[in-house]
């Protein structure tokens, strides 16, 4: 999916946060599965629509990063959603390799027992140590 190089009118009828921001979950477009949830700002957005290929921006690390940069673990973007309120993007994608940095196909591999404890439900796609380097 690749749209053209002027900047769509959809943009404008975002609410973004105060930063510039907007929360963009990312749903695999076969399973239906949350793969992961990331933030965009107005050039991630444009990036993804001229690639096809999600992009972001990283709070922590104050800049863009396309997703599958460095692993090859890419998203390829089947659609674009965006909820009710304006606020929230969905991007369903065909995900190559895991979508997770910890080597998992989707960030959401534990979920919460009854008595509270995380339990890991998902089963590692591939090596984190391997793709990424040792402490990545």
């Amino acid at each position: 999916m690749t749209f053209s190089p002027t900047e769509p009118a959809f943009l404008n009828a975002l609410k973004w946060t105060a930063d510039g921001l907007i929360p963009a979950i990312v749903q695999d477009a076969e399973s239906g599965d949350v793969l992961m949830m990331a933030w965009m700002d107005r050039p991630a957005i444009l990036r993804t629509l001229e690639t096809g290929q999600t992009h972001f921006y990283s709070r922590s690390r104050g800049q863009a990063w396309h997703k599958g940069g460095s692993s090859g673990h890419v998203q390829h973007v089947e659609e674009i959603r965006i909820d009710c309120d304006a606020d929230v993007l969905l991007i369903r994608a065909r995900q190559v390799g895991g979508a997770c940095h910890e080597g998992y196909r989707s960030c959401f591999f534990r979920k919460v027992s009854p008595d509270g404890q995380l339990e890991t439900i998902g089963a590692p796609v591939f090596d984190p140590g391997t793709v990424y380097g040792q402490g990545h």
